[in-house]
C-alpha cells in the first residue's frame, strides 16, 4: 500500500510539469523575480535573483509542530527576521509554498549536522558538513499535537514539484537530499523529514546541464 501510495504521488508530480519540457522548466527554474511552475503554488515574500549568488547545496526536509494554517505567519516572521531560527521555505497542509527570505539569506535551521551514527545514512559526508551556511531548509507545517503525523497528500504531492525546482535552480543532486533526522539527533517519537526525503531520492531526478555562451557545460 506504501510503495503504491509513493508511486501515485510520483506519478503525479510529473503530471503537472508535464506540458513544461525540461529545458523550458529548467530555465523557468533559474529565472529571477517570482516564477511561477506548473502545478505548484509559491507566494514569495521576497524575489528571487541570480541563483549563482546562493551557496545552496543541499536540501533538508523539515517538521515543525506548528498548526495547520500558520506556514504564512511564520513565514512573514522570518522575513522580517531572515537569521532567526527557521527556513526559507514554508509549505501548508493545502500545499502553497511561501518563499520567506532572501534566497542568499542564511537561516538559522538544523543542529550543526551532529549525527555521526550511520543510523538512517551514511553520515561520513553529512557530519559537520551539512549545516546552515549550505543547505535550504523546507518546513511543512501542520503535525500539532501529534508529532508523529505524516505531511499531507497536498504538502507532498507539492514537495515533488519544489523539489525539482529547487534542484534545478541550485544544480542539487537527489543524494543531497536529507531528512532533518537523517543530519541531526531529533524527537525520538518520530523521523522529522524521513519519508518527504526518502520521495525525493526516489524521484532521483537529475538537474539539467547549465548553458553557457551557445554551449551546455558539463
Amino acid at each position: 500500500m506504501q510503495l503504491r501510495l509513493i508511486a501515485g504521488a510520483l506519478l503525479g508530480a510529473l503530471a503537472f510539469v508535464s506540458p513544461v519540457s525540461a529545458q523550458s522548466f529548467s530555465e523557468l527554474a533559474r529565472s529571477s523575480g517570482t516564477p511561477q511552475i506548473p502545478g505548484l503554488k509559491i507566494v514569495y515574500l521576497a524575489p528571487l535573483g541570480n541563483p549563482a549568488d546562493a551557496p545552496w547545496k543541499n536540501i533538508i526536509a523539515h517538521q515543525t509542530e506548528g498548526p495547520a494554517g500558520s506556514a504564512r505567519a511564520l513565514a512573514v516572521q522570518q522575513n522580517k527576521n531572515p537569521g532567526k531560527r527557521g527556513v526559507m521555505l514554508w509549505v501548508e497542509t493545502d500545499g502553497t509554498v511561501y518563499w520567506a527570505t532572501p534566497e542568499t539569506a542564511i537561516t538559522t535551521h538544523g543542529d550543526g549536522a551532529n549525527r555521526n551514527d550511520n543510523k538512517y545514512i551514511d553520515n561520513s559526508k553529512t557530519f559537520r558538513n551539512v549545516v546552515k551556511t549550505n543547505s535550504i531548509g523546507v518546513e511543512f507545517v501542520g503535525n500539532y499535537p501529534d508529532v508523529a503525523k505524516p505531511a499531507t497528500p497536498e504538502q507532498v504531492e507539492a514537495w515533488l514539484v519544489l523539489l525539482r525546482f529547487l534542484q534545478e535552480r541550485y544544480r542539487i543532486p537527489a543524494e543531497n537530499v536529507y531528512a532533518h533526522n537523517w543530519i541531526d539527533y531529533k524527537d525520538h517519537r518520530y523521523c522529522e523529514g524521513c519519508d518527504l526525503a526518502q520521495k525525493a531520492r526516489a524521484l532521483n531526478h537529475v538537474p539539467s546541464p547549465v548553458k553557457q555562451s551557445g554551449a551546455v557545460s558539463k
